[in-house]
């Protein structure tokens, strides 16, 4: 608004300064920050990590082999929550509360959580449940991913239409319209 100088500046920034206030992404703490690159991580992971979790479960492991036999094949973050289930359960603790644990401070792994809490609760066999759960998970991705795409196609086009539609109106609309104007003008 420097540009503009006077006061036809400063009117010019009151206006847009509060504009770009509101829709300009806020950054957040580092903290926060860190927290939701590692909420979006343990999403990623979600699927892989309940498609492994069936494997293990249905090929006769116990929760706390299966916790740690994944743990040990995935990245971080996920892989430390697990080691930390497979722990608690090697312990002695209830799979209720060592699953349901996982799910304390990441929402993202609230099904994960909740089908093997289910799963335990009911003594049913977990495989067909987290097959279904990572199969979900990935066809939500893939549905996001497709949203993004979309997204990103209508936001490429939109400095087009900024550009040719004044160009549009000037070159093509305000002549005829002068024409239009100079004509009915000399008619009256």
């Amino acid at each position: 608004m420097a540009l503009l100088g006077g006061p036809v500046g400063l009117a010019a920034g009151a206006l847009v300064g509060p504009a770009l206030w509101r829709w300009l992404p806020k950054r957040g703490s580092p903290a926060a920050r860190r927290a939701a690159d590692e909420q979006e991580r343990l999403a990623r992971q979600l699927p892989l990590t309940a498609e492994l979790l069936a494997a293990c479960l249905v090929s006769c492991a116990s929760p706390a082999q299966a916790a740690a036999a994944v743990a040990a094949g995935v990245d971080p973050p996920m892989s430390t929550r697990l080691a930390k289930v497979a722990a608690q359960l090697s312990l002695g603790a209830s799979p209720e509360d060592s699953w349901g644990r996982l799910a304390d401070d990441c929402p993202p792994l609230a099904p994960l959580a909740g089908c093997l809490v289910r799963t335990s609760l009911s003594g049913a066999p977990p495989g067909e449940s987290l097959s279904a759960l990572a199969q979900s998970r990935r066809a939500e991705a893939g549905r996001a991913a497709r949203a993004r795409v979309r997204r990103a196609g209508v936001l490429a086009t939109a400095p087009l239409g900024a550009c040719f539609l004044p160009a549009f109106v000037l070159v093509g609309v305000v002549p005829v319209v002068m024409g239009l104007t100079e004509l009915f003008a000399g008619r009256l």
